[in-house]
């Protein structure tokens, strides 16, 4: 049965001829599925039975349903199908072309619109792994596989990837930044994400590069500066404000999962202030990114986590800054020129990228795609 439903405007027979061609389209309805009888549709819609007959003359006379004596009404095994899908597409860009001259008579530019829409697409694709439960497989192929820490800028860089080289998909696992670079070492994965902070002499990532990868060479690659801090609840109503008032009683945490870069700066901090992690309520809950974070504060399933500015706008959640942190992608000297990492990596520096992360909020591109070599 199609929901249908009818409103003022367009004459009643086109409306209902119209939404059964986008159920067609849609794979809703499929080739010999019948449709409802006419007086019963004509009941439910509380409509003429001539206004339904008319409809399916128009569907008929367009190739969508064929009208049999003994079985009625059935969506039609014909060329149409082509057409119908080309009908969806159109309706598809019509509605992203109202949304988008919508949103720019508001007077925001496009790169903001492209950052705003792959938040959502990152958001929305959080909350839909939610439900599915499922994971992510590696492919066989290494050189298309990346493993490490969840970034927003990343997404972007998927984004753009996919557009640019279709037939050169990564395949992406957000295991944290100690698991990637483990993956890398192990070449499990061609390409890792980073942001570790070293205690000692309080730097990222390459202190620790050093000590993993003795005698290998990598080439580093800067993907951005991001500010890290505590996604909080639209409006703050606990007045959290900094690393302390994770340990209030009043208080629940969301955490990351041990060797995530921002596992790393959490502990860090709760360490130099003598906060045991059995203070913090919530300490042993771990999410896998960013966007799971801020999905948890959304649904009011944790007060607060750490986590970045992006994703606490991404689901329009307050944020309080504590941190200023270094993302990098790493792979071995040798892969550096090889596809498709080497377009990938080029890609980084290049002006459409940066002006997209730049617009996401949180994010400093000045050096993005700056090159080291381990």
């Amino acid at each position: 049965m199609i929901d249908i439903e009818l409103r003022p405007g367009d004459p009643e027979y086109m409306q209902i001829a119209q939404q059964v061609r986008w159920a067609v389209a849609n794979g809703q309805i499929k080739t010999g599925d019948h449709l409802e009888p006419v007086r019963a549709l004509a009941q439910r819609l509380g409509v003429n039975p001539s206004t339904v007959a008319r409809s399916y003359r128009l569907l008929e006379l367009q190739g969508v349903v064929e009208t049999h004596q003994r079985r009625g009404t059935i969506v039609a095994d014909s060329g149409s199908s082509v057409g119908l899908r080309e009908m969806r597409q159109v309706r598809l860009r019509q509605s992203m072309e109202r949304t988008l001259v919508e949103t720019l008579a508001l007077g925001y530019m496009l790169d903001e619109v492209e950052a705003a829409f792959g938040l959502q697409l990152a958001a929305w694709r959080e909350r839909r792994q939610q439900q599915a439960g499922g994971g992510q497989q590696v492919a066989a192929d290494r050189l298309h596989c990346f493993a490490g820490s969840h970034d927003l800028a990343l997404e972007a860089l998927w984004t753009q990837a996919r557009r640019s080289h279709p037939a050169d998909l990564f395949t992406a696992r957000y295991v944290g930044s100690l698991d990637g670079l483990l993956q890398l070492l192990h070449g499990d994965v061609a390409l890792a994400g980073t942001h570790m902070l070293d205690e000692e002499t309080g730097e990222y990532n390459l202190p620790i590069l050093r000590r993993l990868f003795v005698g290998q060479p990598l080439c580093v690659v800067r993907l951005a500066e991001r500010e890290q801090g505590l996604i909080v609840c639209t409006g703050n109503p606990k007045s959290i404000q900094s690393w302390p008032d994770t340990a209030r009683a009043d208080v629940r945490f969301i955490n990351r999962q041990p060797g995530s870069g921002t596992r790393t700066l959490l502990d860090y901090h709760l360490r130099k202030l003598n906060i045991s992690g059995q203070n913090v309520s919530g300490y042993s809950r771990e999410v896998q990114t960013h966007t799971a974070v801020a999905d948890a504060v959304a649904r009011g399933l944790a007060d607060v986590g750490l986590g970045l500015r992006a994703a606490a706008e991404a689901f329009g959640l307050g944020f309080v800054p504590l941190a200023r942190e270094r993302y990098d992608l790493v792979t071995p000297a040798e892969l550096r020129t090889r596809e498709p990492i080497s377009w990938l990596l080029d890609s980084v520096g290049a002006p459409e990228y940066k002006s997209v992360v730049a617009t996401m909020g949180g994010y400093d591109v000045t050096h993005a795609g700056e090159e080291v070599y381990v």
